[in-house]
């Protein structure tokens, strides 16, 4: 049973989930912002073990602001970010919004890196926001 389904801006890469997401989330940590040109992240997680790839993906592995080894997988013909997953948490997998073809069950439950986000940002404060990454 496919839940939710994505795709890479060429096609090369198509995705299934067979779960529902375990949560939302905006980062405006600088990494996400050069991610996506100067915007936050939106990101929806959920379990690894839902997720079924067809096609090949690249990696790139950095430390997040946090410190924690970040793997980020995108498309290797058209740069398309993916997913990605913090090596020390491998149960879960970060899917980019826009990479999901539903993307309406992605409204942000909350807003992590405000400290880090340009003066024209918005977010909405009354749900939680945090100025950095919460424990």
């Amino acid at each position: 049973m496919t839940a939710h389904s994505g795709r890479c801006l060429c096609g090369g890469v198509t995705f299934s989930l067979t779960e529902q997401p375990v949560g939302t989330r905006a980062c405006w940590c600088r990494d996400c912002q050069y991610l996506c040109s100067g915007n936050a992240s939106l990101s929806v997680f959920f379990r690894q073990r839902a997720l079924t790839i067809s096609g090949t993906t690249a990696d790139y592995v950095s430390a997040s602001d946090a410190g924690n080894l970040i793997r980020r997988r995108f498309c290797p013909a058209c740069g398309t970010p993916l997913f990605s997953d913090a090596l020390a948490e491998p149960e879960y997998l970060v899917v980019r919004l826009g990479a999901l073809d539903n993307r309406d069950i992605g409204s942000p439950q909350s807003t992590i890196w405000t400290d880090s986000a340009p003066e024209w940002a918005w977010f909405d404060h009354d749900k939680p926001h945090f100025p950095q990454q919460p424990s």
